[in-house]
């Protein structure tokens, strides 16, 4: 079925702090248990400690930022990740904003597209073991990363605007988004994928929606959660021109009526059970994969546990999707 996934709604200090989200993934057991990049406790190291704490669940990375890493390095850590939880592993590979880039390269990348096509390539062949023998611009690479059988790894890019898609829909096992509109999913991204993959001659990759959501509460109002969720989101140049592109206008000196604006215009759900579940049905019908359940804007204005009781709410009163192969 398509799978609903839970979105790690905080960064963590102590790896501890994921069990009880694997236990939950581990009970529903429709998806997988996503995380974004870490400054704190590193994704890929939690995710291993949660393995190695007895919680084995299907892993989401989304995304972990290339300027961190060698595409060597990168192809371990999905490995990695495999074996040490023994379930298929979606490694999600995004070039971060162009100052983060500058921050730690001393330079954006000179083709953001070229950058990620080279990477991407590179990680693939190294993970199903052939010699990678390159030099770009940003990297060079003449190894082979030794074989070793492992559960499935799925190779992810982070999308949001449709160049990007078609780049994922040539190279990547699956896309994922973040605070993307079920209508621009629809009318932009799913067709950027499938040019991209016809082109390619391949099947369209997967997609996935990381989903802000939060039912109605009557203390606080739905821009109010949507800015606790997507604050830095609304105010990065990359997102204010793909919510552009989806109709939704964001100006990063009014955070107030950007987030109302992200709340009007549905990237942000936020409503009645019935409501949302109309509102989830429509990214199943816009051609999404595997929905991931992201509920930060509950966790940062009411805390953890009222997290957690809000994931299993939704999990219990949200449909799945039709039926996908998780694994190309």
């Amino acid at each position: 079925m398509g799978g609903i996934s839970v979105f790690t709604p905080f960064v963590p200090r102590r790896p501890e702090q994921l069990v009880p989200l694997g236990e939950l993934v581990a009970q529903d057991g429709r998806g997988a248990l996503w995380q974004g990049q870490s400054t704190l406790v590193e994704t890929n190291q939690g995710f291993a400690f949660l393995a190695g704490a007895g919680v084995r669940v299907p892993i989401g990375v989304g995304v972990t930022l290339t300027p961190l890493r060698h595409p060597y390095y990168a192809a371990m850590e999905a490995r990695s990740l495999a074996l040490a939880t023994g379930s298929r592993v979606t490694f999600g590979l995004g070039p971060g904003g162009t100052s983060f880039q500058v921050a730690l390269r001393g330079a954006a990348y000179p083709s953001q597209l070229g950058a990620m096509r080279d990477y991407l390539v590179a990680v693939r062949q190294l993970l199903t073991g052939v010699p990678v023998q390159v030099e770009t611009a940003d990297f060079a690479c003449a190894a082979r990363l030794p074989s070793a059988p492992s559960a499935p790894i799925e190779l992810g890019f982070g999308v949001l605007r449709p160049r990007m898609a078609r780049l994922a829909g040539e190279v990547a096992d699956a896309a994922i988004t973040w605070l993307t509109p079920a209508r621009y999913l629809r009318e932009v991204v799913v067709p950027a994928l499938e040019e991209g993959a016809a082109a390619a001659g391949r099947p369209r990759p997967r997609l996935v929606t990381i989903l802000p959501i939060a039912r109605r509460r009557a203390r606080h109002e739905p821009y109010q959660l949507a800015m606790a969720s997507n604050f830095a989101h609304s105010r990065a140049p990359h997102y204010i021109d793909m919510l552009g592109k989806a109709g939704i206008a964001v100006d990063a000196a009014d955070p107030v009526a950007g987030a109302r604006a992200i709340v009007a215009g549905g990237a942000f759900l936020c409503g009645e059970p019935d409501e949302l579940a109309e509102m989830v049905q429509e990214y199943w019908d816009a051609g999404v994969d595997e929905i991931v359940l992201n509920v930060t804007g509950v966790y940062n204005v009411e805390g953890l546990e009222a997290a957690l009781e809000e994931l299993r709410v939704l999990l219990a009163m949200l449909p799945a999707g039709a039926d996908v192969a998780l694994v190309p």
